[in-house]
């Protein structure tokens, strides 16, 4: 069992910045790959950025050079930098960790971005 707690999230004005953590708890060494993802209201979930344990990482079109998937070993945490924030961001956003037997889902912080 993996466990996933984001924070982080909350309001911003356009073009501001916020930084999402998911701190990662239980079987993490099963971990093979970590992401985040965000839905936003009426819209399907969709993968924002995610990142392989060698390191690679992937990001949607709509957030590349703007959002950052970076993670911190030590602390056992997954980060989202995001910068350049436009309202098309507003979201909940969820951290994703996968295992070879399932992926595993926090519960999600908000983000909205106003005009």
């Amino acid at each position: 069992q993996v466990q996933l707690v984001e924070s982080g999230g909350g309001l911003v004005q356009t073009g501001g910045s916020l930084r999402l953590s998911c701190a990662l708890s239980g079987s993490i060494l099963n971990i093979n790959g970590l992401g985040w993802y965000r839905q936003a209201p009426g819209k399907q979930r969709e993968l924002v950025a995610d990142m392989t344990n060698g390191g690679s990482t992937k990001y949607a079109d709509s957030v590349e050079g703007r959002f950052t998937i970076s993670r911190d070993n030590a602390k056992n945490t997954v980060y989202l930098q995001m910068s350049g924030l436009k309202p098309e961001d507003t979201a909940v956003y969820y951290c994703n960790a996968k295992t070879n037997r399932r992926t595993y889902w926090g519960r999600g912080t908000p983000v909205t971005v106003s005009s």
